[in-house]
C-alpha cells in the first residue's frame, strides 16, 4: 500500500486516476484550487481532498507534509489552449513554475516516483503556448531523474473525450442551446486517449517504473477527422454544425512524436501493446523511423466514433 497523491486530482482525470489506486488498496490524496469542484470530488471518489495551488511553493509543501506521498502523480494544469495564449502568465505560473514546486518539494520529501502529465501538444513542432509549457515539464522532469533518489516520468496523452474543457461537453451545450454546433476544426484531425487507456498508462509507468523514468512514455492511439464526428453526433443524435474561424494557437493536425525526437525515441510492446519510449536526453540504438502523428495514425470507424460519443464518462461520477 502506498501514500499517493494526485494533484488537479479533482479534475476529470484525476478524479478517474483517484478512484482506480484506491480501488487497488491505495491511500490516495487528491487537490485542487476549487473548492466546489473539491468537495464534489470527495462525495464521488471516497479520496481525501486537500485544497491546493501548485503554483504556490508553500501550499505544495503543505499538502505533502500533510499526504507523506510515496508516489506522485502531477496532473494540475492550466489546459485551455486559447486561454494560455491570451493569459501566457497564468498558463506559465501553473504549468512550468508549479511542476517546478512539484518536483523540489518531492525531492525535498523523499516521494519515491514523480509522475507528470503532458500531452501531445508538446510534441515538436510545437505551436501554442500551452504546449511549450508541457514540452518545459517533460524536459524539467527527464532532466531531474537520477539527481536524487526520487524517480521522474512522464506520460504523454492525445485529446481525451469528454474531459473538461474538450469539444463533447462544448458541443452538447450548443446543441442543447438552439441545435447548432459550431466547430473551429471539421477538417482538422486529432488523436484521442479514452479515459480509461490514460489511467492505464499512468499506472503503466509507476508498475515500470524501473525502466522508464527519465523517460516519457506513450501509447499507440487512435485518430478522428473533427467532422467525421461532427458528421457522426449530428446524423445519429440530431441538429446542425456550421465551421467557424480557428482560434489563437489551433493547428491542422498533432504530433505524438515529432521528427526531432525520433532519434530519441524507441518502440516497445507492453502486455501487447504498442508503447513509444522517448529519453530527450540520450539518443537510442534502435530509433523511431517514421513520426507518429493525427495524420499517419489508425483512423476510428464511425461505430467506434459513436461508441465514443454515447458513452459519456461523466455517468460514473
Amino acid at each position: 500500500m502506498s501514500n499517493i497523491l494526485i494533484t488537479g486530482g479533482t479534475g476529470f482525470l484525476g478524479r478517474r486516476l483517484g478512484r482506480h489506486f484506491l480501488s487497488v488498496g491505495n491511500n490516495v490524496f487528491l487537490t485542487g484550487r476549487n473548492h466546489d469542484q473539491n468537495r464534489f470530488a470527495e462525495r464521488s471518489t471516497g479520496c481525501t481532498v486537500l485544497p491546493s495551488d501548485v503554483s504556490n511553493v508553500e501550499s505544495t509543501r503543505d499538502v505533502f507534509a500533510e499526504a507523506a506521498p510515496d508516489i506522485v502523480i502531477h496532473a494540475a494544469a492550466s489546459k485551455y489552449v486559447d486561454t494560455a495564449e491570451a493569459n501566457p502568465m497564468e498558463c506559465i505560473d501553473v504549468n512550468v513554475t508549479g511542476s517546478q514546486n512539484v518536483a523540489r518539494v518531492a525531492i525535498e520529501k523523499k516521494a519515491q516516483v514523480v509522475v507528470g502529465i503532458s500531452t501531445d501538444k508538446a510534441a515538436p513542432p510545437i505551436a501554442n503556448t500551452y504546449g511549450l509549457s508541457k514540452a518545459l515539464m517533460e524536459r524539467l522532469y527527464c532532466g531531474m531523474d537520477r539527481k536524487t533518489p526520487t524517480k521522474f516520468v512522464c506520460v504523454r496523452f492525445g485529446n481525451m473525450p469528454w474531459s473538461t474543457g474538450s469539444v463533447f461537453p462544448i458541443w452538447q451545450k450548443m446543441i442543447e442551446n438552439g441545435g447548432m454546433i459550431r466547430s473551429t476544426g471539421p477538417h482538422m484531425t486529432r488523436l484521442f486517449t479514452p479515459v480509461d487507456e490514460a489511467v492505464t498508462l499512468v499506472a503503466t509507468a509507476i508498475d515500470k517504473i524501473d525502466s522508464v523514468h527519465g523517460k516519457i512514455l506513450c501509447r499507440t492511439m487512435k485518430a478522428g477527422l473533427i467532422g467525421d464526428f461532427l458528421r457522426v453526433w449530428t446524423e445519429r443524435q440530431g441538429g446542425k454544425w456550421e465551421r467557424i474561424p480557428a482560434r489563437t494557437g489551433e493547428r491542422t493536425y498533432e504530433h505524438l512524436i515529432g521528427d526531432s525526437e525520433l532519434m530519441f525515441t524507441t518502440e516497445t510492446d507492453i502486455e501487447g501493446i504498442r508503447h513509444y519510449l522517448i529519453d530527450p536526453n540520450h539518443m537510442v540504438a534502435n530509433p523511431l523511423r517514421e513520426i507518429i502523428s493525427s495524420i499517419n495514425a489508425e483512423r476510428f470507424s464511425d461505430e467506434q466514433i459513436w461508441e465514443i460519443i454515447k458513452n459519456h464518462p461523466e455517468a460514473a461520477d
